[in-house]
């Protein structure tokens, strides 16, 4: 019978619908738009100078219409007949400084609309990395680490753009369009009429195309979770080994190449959605002048006096509305698409920590520290079907300070939910869990993980130097405080065997370590804390004889006055301990010292005469 810890991890369902249902009570704003304007309000003084320049180069772009219009009329073509070449030459000049001046304030614009749209795009990829970083730990054994890498990245990397073009590109191209219509109507309203009569037509038809594009970014931001989330799981070591021990490479390729050639339909789609609109609306917007022309003829036929000045004038102006017309078009179908971006994002930051940290929590007192009870505690969680699954069922047992007390029992019997309650990564379903004489759920939580140090069965090292791996336990520890810590941990001396020492990379998840080594740096970076309370699941699981004796005879020492709580699987980690918790099914069914339990012929004698509990060779 194995004694591994079960525990809660692995249980949940990884079903994305599952997952959304949990933010169901959220407070929701309807409008995502609103959403996306809120973002830009810590840069309004970035936000006020881009709409300035956006009004003044609008300002400008009424002008040389205008001074087209002169420059026909009274330079070209006055009416005596003979050309103003000094007036032509002012005029000209005038328009070449008015576009100028616009390409120089469409230079800063730029700047501006670029440094606050990074802003607000970096500013949102903190801000949700930051709330994951809150979220409790069922959310992480329930979602895939790459779909949640896809909403960092390729999420927030997809509404890029649209945070930083979309607010000018809207001003710029609404203000010019808006100055272009104003020069229009001066020039002559029948023309206007005509240029602006299939309008409101292209504005729906933009908005039917916005709804199907806005859907098919959907689709293609989850066929990119999915490629992400195969990714992770398939290229990293533990994936690659995995693939490599079974001969499964080639399935691998075939699931991502599946994912992959959906993902390109989907972007196919995407760009190809839309097109024809944009062809007709060029079409539309390209035949404009040679309409005008036709209906400039009408009138002047009616003894409406047009002059040829007015008519260049205003094909002029008009021409200027088809880029910005264009854009606006563009970046309303943006917009909608990027909606279904927003909502991604916004969905995660809408997403409510079943754990919180309490406003008022207080500190542990410094008198009890080592100090934990379990008063009646039972916890359940939901299973894959949405049902509750009973782990703890009233589960009741006190510890003094530097207590050692080991925790035995089948896998899944609630040994590692018990090690998981203490430091509050999940909450009691009933009861309460009190350390230091206070129930967890009214501690500061930073104070409250402060005091711990937790030994898990599986060692994470970042992919870095053994120095920084110890140093993230203490950050300001010195050289020398580490090495105490190594010593204390007998890695040392291994360490110091490297060549590079306590500088050598160890790898993606410390893969050039062995399992007792990194298990040794583990125990190292926990001595390091030094924390009164010291949680060992199944710590020495990873190591060969050898390698457990004398880390078990260094966490002896190292636990000797600290409150050690124990998941064990070999014998030498229980047999000292002050007393021993059997659990079955969630329940404590017996509790003593090794000899108290041995001679009770029970269920801890089964499991160490039935040889399920690991004797040392």
């Amino acid at each position: 019978m194995s004694m591994h810890g079960g525990g809660p991890m692995g249980r949940f369902s990884t079903d994305p619908d599952q997952i959304r249902a949990r933010n169901a009570e959220a407070p929701k704003i309807d409008h995502i738009l609103q959403r996306i304007l809120d973002l830009f309000n810590p840069h309004k003084r970035e936000l006020i100078a881009t709409t300035v320049l956006v009004f003044i180069a609008a300002g400008l772009s009424v002008l040389p219409p205008l001074l087209i219009q002169d420059a026909f009329n009274l330079g070209l073509f006055p009416p005596d007949g003979v050309p103003n070449l000094s007036l032509l030459t002012r005029l000209v000049l005038a328009m070449i400084g008015i576009w100028l001046a616009a390409g120089l304030l469409g230079i800063r614009q730029t700047y501006l609309t670029s440094q606050v749209g990074n802003k607000v795009m970096g500013a949102l990829r903190v801000r949700m990395f930051a709330h994951l970083q809150s979220m409790e730990l069922a959310f992480f054994t329930k979602t895939k680490t790459g779909a949640i890498q896809s909403r960092l990245q390729n999420d927030v990397g997809g509404v890029a753009g649209v945070l930083s073009n979309t607010m000018s590109s809207l001003l710029g191209s609404a203000v010019t369009v808006l100055a272009s219509m104003v020069a229009m109507l001066l020039l002559s309203w029948q023309l206007t009429i005509v240029a602006l009569i299939m309008l409101p037509a292209m504005v729906l038809l933009q908005r039917k195309v916005g709804r199907v594009r806005a859907k098919i970014a959907g689709q293609t931001q989850e066929s990119l979770s999915e490629m992400s989330a195969i990714t992770q799981e398939s290229l990293g070591v533990s994936g690659i080994l995995l693939a490599k021990s079974f001969g499964r490479q080639a399935s691998e390729i075939s699931r991502y190449e599946t994912e992959n050639k959906k993902q390109i339909a989907l972007q196919v789609r995407q760009t190809m959605s839309g097109q024809t609109f944009f062809a007709l609306v060029q079409v539309f917007m390209s035949s404009i002048p040679a309409i005008i022309y036709l209906f400039a003829g009408l009138l002047i036929v009616q003894d409406n006096p047009l002059s040829v000045g007015t008519i260049v004038a205003f094909t002029t102006a008009q021409a200027r509305l088809l880029f910005p017309m264009m854009n606006l078009l563009q970046v309303s179908l943006d917009l909608q698409t990027s909606q279904a971006l927003f909502a991604r994002i916004f969905e995660y930051l809408d997403f409510r920590p079943t754990i919180t940290d309490n406003p008022e929590g207080v500190i542990p007192d410094k008198a009890k520290l080592g100090t934990l009870e379990f008063n009646n505690v039972s916890f359940s969680y939901p299973d894959s079907d949405g049902r509750t699954e009973t782990t703890l069922k009233s589960v009741s047992f006190a510890v003094e300070p530097g207590q050692y007390v080991a925790l035995v029992g089948a896998s899944g019997s609630g040994k590692t939910t018990i090690s998981y309650l203490i430091p509050r990564f999940y909450d009691v379903t009933e009861g309460s869990v009190s350390f230091a004489g206070t129930d967890v759920r009214e501690l500061n939580q930073d104070a409250l993980i402060s005091q711990i140090g937790i030994l898990s069965q599986e060692t994470y090292l970042f992919n870095d130097t053994i120095r920084e791996n110890l140093a993230y336990a203490k950050p300001e520890a010195t050289l020398a405080e580490i090495e105490t810590a190594a010593k204390a941990a007998n890695i040392h001396d291994v360490i110091m065997g490297f060549p590079e020492g306590y500088e050598t990379l160890v790898g993606e998840r410390g893969y050039r370590l062995s399992g007792g080594e990194k298990q040794r740096i583990a125990i190292a970076r926990v001595l390091l804390k030094d924390p009164p309370v010291v949680i060992l699941d199944e710590a020495t699981s990873a190591m060969d004889t050898h390698s457990e004796r004398i880390v078990q005879a260094t966490l002896d020492a190292a636990t000797a006055n600290r409150t050690t709580i124990a998941i064990a699987h070999r014998l030498s980690t229980v047999i000292n301990a002050d007393f021993i918790l059997v659990l079955d099914k969630g329940t404590i069914v017996e509790r003593g010292t090794h000899e108290e339990l041995l001679a009770a012929e029970g269920a801890y004698s089964r499991l160490v005469h039935s040889q399920n509990m690991i004797h040392d060779q």
